[in-house]
């Protein structure tokens, strides 16, 4: 029944995705709208301990695939005002929040800023859903801001929980050393394991299907639990780690790509319909005053306050300011932050769950919704922004692909203009790399003995997948050491590829010669 029960919430998360799509509304919100739904009709779920350890999980997800996920060529000019503001910007939002929260609305101190702490942060994945979904091209490289600013500034909002949860619990730590420790380590062992990683990649052969994806995730979780262990920002270190080896390029990258946007889909799905299905409608209504006025608070005052304050040394433009402001929503950290709080054992005399709850809702609602007609009213729509991306991004994410073709000696091809070749085909050459230095083809250049050039064009999808066969030339095969030209194959029959030592691809032609443990890739009618 438990497998039935999650089969159940996926299918209506799937349709709660198509419904967002078409109507605008923010996917997250929906699913938190899932999760009371099946907490009204009687799922009773109330494990907060279970719930920790799914969103923990969940945000180190999330936090791996925002950094890597991040195109640093875009952002690298915003850099500044950023990481600004995913750190102070984070703090003072907090603060601002904490001290209304103890001041009007008559919380204890302390719990008034761990509840500022726990909702100090914005939600990356609402930011970029909306952002990629309404088509949402901001002007200055605005976009890039946001997205560079919601996917780093969790860290933050994590150590500030940290601190005041230990405050709470009266713990004997000295907090400078465990901001210090969680920056200094956060940041030093995300860019290291980076470093190993694609160190161990160049020398660690993992072709097989599957286990690029699984390495990967071990080293994930690896990075997060010795930086935790060593006191450490595990969150920090792994959007680093991110960053570092998503700018790289590497094979399995695709792989890597493919796996982590389902997994990262699912846990936002999962934290998004967790939080509902903890939540008690009783408890929602009695929480609704205190987080309507928080979530309009931080809207209007702390958020643009921390914004327009910090952001003025890089004098960057008001609309541009307000946009920022606005598009600050609360969503997943918050949740993860929520549950760690309550499951610490400290002793609240705040509702902070329920709270938090209500003002991711409103948040998730009213600045979600807010984003797309703001960004027109403001001016702030640009129709050509540009954006930076590499040869093998379209590989990943477009039908149109990319191989290579060597011109060796005697080629047909050797000394003529690009303009002279017309293959007749739809087919473009993108770059050519002669003697370790690229090459803009244009219709007068010439076309050297030794280029390697690169050749753009869509690629084929076989919906039947049935015509291809492969087969290995053992000891012994009729095959083995003959030329392609003198086999007797059927008319119907076309050796399309040659796989030598599992790794070299070979296209053959009537001269090639196969060899012992050969893989020949056939294509039969």
């Amino acid at each position: 029944m438990h497998l039935l029960f999650i089969a159940i919430i996926l299918i209506l998360a799937l349709i709660a995705i198509r419904i967002s799509n078409k109507s605008g509304i923010p996917a997250l919100l929906l699913f938190l709208t899932l999760g009371i739904l099946f907490n009204f009709f009687g799922v009773n779920f109330k494990d907060y301990h279970l719930a920790d350890k799914i969103a923990n999980l969940s945000l180190m997800i999330i936090m791996f695939y925002g950094g890597f996920g991040t195109n640093w060529s875009m952002a690298r000019p915003v850099a500044g005002p950023a990481i600004t503001l995913a750190s102070l910007g984070v703090v003072f939002t907090s603060i601002i929040t904490g001290y209304f929260s103890y001041k009007f609305l008559g919380f204890d101190f302390y719990q008034a800023m761990l509840l500022g702490s726990v909702v100090g942060s914005t939600d990356y994945a609402s930011v970029s859903n909306i952002l990629v979904s309404k088509n949402l091209n901001l002007k200055y490289n605005t976009a890039s801001l946001l997205e560079i600013e919601s996917g780093s500034n969790d860290p933050t909002a994590y150590t500030l929980t940290i601190v005041f949860i230990s405050i709470i619990l009266k713990e004997k730590i000295s907090i400078p050393l465990l901001i210090f420790k969680q920056i200094f380590f956060g940041i030093g062992l995300g860019f290291l394991m980076g470093y190993i990683f694609m160190k161990i990649i160049k020398t660690l052969k993992l072709s097989e299907d599957g286990l690029f994806s699984v390495f990967i995730a071990a080293v994930t979780l690896g990075t997060y639990s010795l930086c935790d262990f060593i006191g450490g920002n595990g969150y920090l270190a792994l959007y680093i780690l991110g960053i570092y080896i998503g700018n790289k390029e590497f094979t399995h990258k695709k792989e890597v790509v493919f796996f982590y946007d389902g997994v990262t889909n699912l846990v936002q799905i999962a934290l998004f319909f967790l939080l509902g299905l903890l939540s008690d409608p009783t408890k929602i209504f009695h929480s609704l005053f205190y987080g309507f006025i928080l979530m309009i608070f931080m809207l209007l005052i702390a958020r643009p306050i921390s914004v327009f304050l910090l952001l003025k040394v890089f004098k960057t433009k008001f609309k541009q300011n307000l946009l920022i402001s606005i598009a600050g929503i609360r969503g997943a950290a918050a949740i993860a932050f929520a549950i760690m709080a309550v499951n610490s054992g400290a002793n609240l005399g705040i509702d902070l769950f329920h709270i938090v709850f209500v003002i991711c809702l409103f948040s998730s609602l009213i600045q979600g919704s807010l984003m797309p007609y703001l960004t027109r009213k403001l001016s702030m729509f640009d129709p050509n922004d540009t954006v930076l991306n590499t040869f093998n991004y379209y590989q990943i994410k477009s039908p149109f692909g990319f191989i290579i073709s060597r011109i060796k000696k005697g080629s047909s091809w050797v000394d003529k203009r690009i303009k002279e070749i017309n293959p007749h085909f739809d087919l473009i050459i993108a770059k050519i790399e002669r003697d370790g230095k690229t090459i803009i083809p244009k219709g007068h250049t010439i076309i050297k003995e030794g280029d390697t050039l690169v050749i753009g064009g869509e690629m084929f999808f076989d919906e039947s997948g049935k015509e291809l066969e492969e087969i290995k030339l053992s000891n012994g095969h009729p095959w083995v050491n003959k030329y392609i030209k003198d086999l007797h194959i059927n008319k119907t029959t076309l050796i399309v590829m040659i796989v030598r030592n599992n790794k070299e691809i070979i296209i053959p032609n009537g001269q090639a010669q196969l060899n012992e443990n050969d893989r020949i890739v056939i294509l039969k009618k």
